[in-house]
């Protein structure tokens, strides 16, 4: 363990720690600082193509979370590096008997640097807490693109929303010689055991929940009108909001509900897409993990 492990001070609660720094050098990105312990890892690095942008994937060996588990990931993308974060597979939350589970994250994105994170599903299981704090700070010229998919698990009686709760926060910084404003703060809250959240004005009969976040220079509304139309060709129902522009840098909120992950992965990716061509003259995802 490491110097500063929050494992070696003792705190038990602390199931799996990550930390992964990427910094560009000769013309790719490569990691500048890698530290894990726990129940959480990186495989080796990968690159999907010729343009330099790294690709990890994020392991938890223990293969779900815990009541009470809880995991911290520091993340750090340097000047004009690129990273692709995933998962091997989905996050699954099972029973959490005494307290929830919960997964903290902090991101910081250097100047023209950019990250996509692209983790397979949440799996919210029976009786399943589950909270998920991310912290994420941009430099006005940097670029985000991150995607989550919330799906209920099985339950004996074939019911979708057993599990007692899923929140998740985002909250979003646009940091500069000014200082750090915030661009955006998305917190999401489902409790099935409080009410029906099936119903009108939260999940409109459906089962699944998705949610793209896109931060970048040049998000606009044409934009958004552009991943509105894509989104149409899918069957869920889609909403699209902007947030303000600070220091030229404005985000972009699509919220799709459904029921069926590959239908919301299959749209997330579509417009995923969209931005990797165009931005970046990348191909779509094809994170095959099987």
């Amino acid at each position: 363990m490491g110097p500063d492990s929050t494992l070696a001070l003792g705190e038990g609660a602390v199931r799996g720690r990550l930390e992964l720094g990427v910094c560009l050098r000769g013309g790719r990105s490569v990691a500048s600082r890698q530290f894990h312990e726990g129940a959480l890892r990186v495989l080796r690095p990968h690159y999907l193509d010729e343009s330099g942008q790294v690709g990890y994937v994020m392991v938890n060996p223990g293969g779900a979370y815990l009541g009470a588990d809880l995991f911290l990931i520091d993340v750090t993308v340097e000047n004009n590096a690129a990273l692709l974060l995933t998962t091997q597979s989905a996050t699954k939350v099972y029973r959490t008997p005494g307290s929830f589970a919960e997964q903290r994250m902090s991101v910081r994105l250097g100047e023209g640097s950019r990250l996509e994170l692209m983790p397979d599903q949440l799996i919210a299981y029976r009786e399943a807490s589950y909270r998920q704090n991310s912290r994420i700070s941009l430099h006005p010229t940097s670029s985000l693109i991150m995607a989550e998919v919330i799906t209920p698990g099985w339950s004996p009686d074939g019911a979708s929303f057993k599990y007692l709760e899923v929140r998740l926060r985002n909250e979003i910084w646009i940091d500069d010689e000014n200082g750090a404003k915030l661009l955006a703060l998305d917190n999401l809250l489902i409790r099935p055991p409080l009410g029906d959240v099936t119903g009108m004005g939260f999940m409109e009969g459906f089962s699944h929940l998705g949610s793209l976040v896109v931060v970048d220079p040049r998000v606009n509304q044409g934009l958004a009108d552009e991943l509105d139309l894509i989104a149409r060709d899918f069957d869920a129902y889609t909403g699209m909001s902007l947030t303000a522009t600070i220091a030229g840098s404005t985000g972009l909120v699509l919220r799709s509900l459904s029921n069926s992950t590959e239908e919301l992965n299959n749209l997330l990716g579509a417009c995923a897409g969209v931005l990797r061509e165009r931005w970046y003259g990348q191909a779509p995802l094809n994170l095959r993990k099987y």
